[in-house]
């Protein structure tokens, strides 16, 4: 090969080898691999979006909403779930599911106008609130009959506030202590959390079961590493 042709492609190479470095320092560490997590301890079981964009806040990507489509909303869902498991230890595929059942995907008045997808009662703002709005609801007894209710429900300026007052709020409870035991366990993790009370749907644990299984959520769910 001629001295210039080999010359020429040399420099080619450097050349790419110095723009992928100067795009890799552009980035930054977060767009190293994913698979030690913003926190190097966890990684993620999927390959999709919510996996791909870890250098991306939160609060910038697309919020859930009621106008996406399913897939849609579950996308816009899982970079908030997935930062709740990271700071305080829920499974993301639970929180993805109890935002679905809740929030009616992202359709229901206390979502839609209150950024609330978790149904949080107001007894106190709380840390990441901005105040209380009243709203209708339902309330069931143990033996399963349920009646219509009014109750007062917490409002927040975003969907990211709301799902990081749910990870607080489970964490923070004592109540709810039991079912930090099942971290990796998502169904028995939900079902803890039914059994102490989270809801009054006798129902609620196979509900959010049922969501978790038909969408693949788990998928979504970080692990140690």
């Amino acid at each position: 090969m001629p001295y210039r042709t080999i010359k020429r492609a040399l420099a080619a190479t450097l050349t790419a080898v110095a723009g992928s470095m100067a795009l890799l320092a552009a980035a930054g560490p977060a767009a190293a691999s994913h698979a030690g997590g913003p926190d190097g301890l966890l990684s993620c079981r999927a390959r999709g979006a919510a996996c791909a964009r870890p250098d991306v806040p939160v609060a910038a990507l697309p919020e859930p909403s009621g106008t996406m489509s399913n897939a849609e909303f579950i996308a816009a869902a899982a970079p908030g779930a997935q930062r709740s498991q990271r700071e305080y230890g829920v499974p993301t595929s639970v929180t993805i599911a109890q935002a679905i059942l809740e929030s009616g995907w992202g359709r229901s008045a206390l979502a839609t106008v209150d950024r609330n997808f978790f149904g949080m009662k107001c007894f106190g703002v709380g840390s990441f609130a901005v105040g209380c709005s009243e709203h209708s609801t339902s309330e069931c007894t143990a033996a399963g009959q349920c009646f219509p209710a009014t109750a007062s429900f917490r409002t927040y300026a975003s969907a990211a506030d709301s799902f990081r007052d749910h990870g607080a709020t489970l964490a923070g409870n004592a109540r709810y202590a039991a079912a930090f035991a099942y971290r990796n366990a998502p169904d028995l993790f939900i079902a803890e959390v039914a059994k102490a009370g989270y809801a009054t749907d006798p129902q609620y644990t196979a509900k959010v079961t049922a969501i978790m299984t038909k969408f693949n959520l788990y998928q979504y769910d970080l692990t140690a590493s």
